[in-house]
């Protein structure tokens, strides 16, 4: 299986889990696939800016639906969810744009956002505009710095000996942590 094939079958669902997933090593490898040609510029931002949108969307309404829940609270116990919250009280539109561009704090800021009293609707207008920026940015990197990525580590043309191992070490690992989380629920309980 060629990566021509994977991207040009998988390409934008790909795109769009990366970086919901992962961020923007996902985005800039898609500005890669732009600059080799495999999908178009448009559509690579789009499924980059949708894929980061939703998850910080969920992470959002996760924040705001459990913030009493022990989990959140125990996270709230953390350095980097205290940081979240004092950059977020100090500016809080100018956070809510940005905590996607800031390492450390992209996963861990739209929970923090939903503990507070910031409107659902506000966040998702700001978190909307927000993606379309970081995705254009991100893949526009990737589309500029192609030629460049693709000599540091070279074509990798066969890939199917990769994916899926990676596919199931993925699983394994989010198993892994499912039943992890499952059994902490039931210790915690009794």
């Amino acid at each position: 299986m060629t990566l021509e094939a994977v991207l040009s079958q998988y390409g934008f669902a790909a795109l769009f889990l990366g970086a919901g997933i992962e961020g923007e090593t996902v985005v800039v490898l898609g500005g890669v696939m732009v600059h080799r040609g495999l999908i178009a510029y448009p559509a690579a931002i789009a499924a980059a800016a949708l894929g980061s949108f939703i998850a910080d969307q969920i992470f959002f309404a996760l924040g705001r639906r459990f913030r009493d829940h022990r989990y959140v609270r125990r996270v709230q116990q953390k350095a980097a969810f205290r940081r979240a919250i004092d950059v977020f009280e100090q500016r809080p539109v100018l956070f809510v744009f940005g905590f996607r561009f800031l390492y450390g704090l992209r996963t861990v800021s739209p929970i923090a956002i939903g503990t507070t009293a910031l409107p659902a609707s506000r966040f998702m207008a700001i978190n909307a505009l927000a993606a379309v920026v970081w995705a254009t940015v991100f893949v526009t990197l990737g589309y500029l710095f192609g030629q460049g990525i693709e000599a540091a580590f070279g074509r990798v043309r066969d890939v199917g000996h990769v994916l899926l191992p990676v596919l199931a070490v993925l699983l394994l690992v989010g198993l892994a942590a499912h039943f992890r989380h499952r059994r902490r629920e039931v210790t915690a309980r009794d």
